[in-house]
């Protein structure tokens, strides 16, 4: 298990809409349920957890914690929502780099 894979607590998924879509959204890995934190790193409290399945909307990017998942390993952090930091290596974005802006 990754530093920031959670199995077995209950969260909230994000599915962009058209209509919602200001920003580009993209799939979290399958299989995991990843830990959304306050902050763009490991050591930030835990706010909820994506669920299986989830996509996310990324509003922009920021560096933190390098941490491993199943997209490689990085130190890119994908602001989601206001203090809702996910790692980059668990979010299928099809690049090692930035997507969005960074924050």
């Amino acid at each position: 298990m990754s530093v920031d894979q959670s199995p077995g607590i209950a969260g909230g998924e994000e599915r962009a809409t058209e209509a919602t879509a200001a920003a580009a959204s993209y799939p979290v890995a399958p299989g995991y349920r990843v830990n959304v934190r306050s902050g763009p790193g490991t050591g930030y409290a835990i706010v909820r957890v994506l669920s299986e399945g989830a996509w996310v909307r990324i509003t922009c990017q920021t560096t933190g914690t390098r941490v491993t998942g199943p997209y490689g390993t990085s130190s890119i952090w994908d602001n989601i929502g206001s203090g809702q930091y996910v790692s980059d290596a668990y979010v299928r974005t099809g690049s090692d780099g930035y997507v969005a802006p960074r924050c």
